[in-house]
């Protein structure tokens, strides 16, 4: 019950802010114009990262419990992943740094991801690539110490580890591949 009630609120917050990056035309379909500049996708990328790092840590601190785990809050998060990409064309997806992946498709897949994934194990928060028409970016998720219960069960320490969110959408108009730690 939870899960969909978060996942409902996270896939409406989804479509509120890519209404308020839609141009004013009169198509009542969700479509959203993709990004004319590469600050611009930056700029929706590290809002949504943001959304969702702390939409996450909320669902744990508030509705997990390990004792009772139904439904984990990553899980629920990728039904909004799906919607967004389904509506809008933008992909989400979660990425192992240097903790246990819960999931065999949270590992890193292409080039650019194990690339992305090597930058936040040694301690860039982001990372991104851009093509003539996509803009990806990767950011820390940071797994506190509690976290480590499950994401690393034979840790000989308590030192905070990381995931990441990796958000991959179009872009009109792009010439360069830059990698950013800002």
């Amino acid at each position: 019950m939870f899960s969909r009630l978060i996942a409902s609120t996270g896939i409406i917050l989804a479509i509120m802010f890519a209404s308020a990056c839609a141009d004013d035309s009169n198509d009542t379909s969700p479509s959203v114009a993709p990004a004319t500049s590469v600050q611009e996708a930056r700029a929706r990328a590290r809002i949504l990262h943001e959304a969702f790092h702390g939409a996450l840590q909320v669902m744990h601190r508030d509705f997990f419990d390990e004792d009772d785990a139904r439904v984990l809050p990553s899980g629920s998060l990728e039904d909004v992943f799906a919607a967004l990409k389904h509506s809008y064309n933008i992909q989400v997806r979660w990425l192992a740094v240097n903790a246990k992946a819960m999931n065999i498709d949270h590992e890193a897949g292409s080039d650019f991801e194990k690339q992305a994934v090597a930058a936040l194990a040694s301690g860039e928060k982001e990372y991104e690539l851009v093509t003539a028409d996509e803009y990806l970016h990767v950011g820390t998720i940071r797994l506190a110490s509690q976290c480590l219960k499950c994401h690393l069960p034979q840790r000989t320490s308590t030192a905070d580890r990381a995931a990441a969110l990796s958000i991959r959408m179009p872009l009109k108009q792009a010439t360069q591949q830059q990698n950013s730690s800002e």
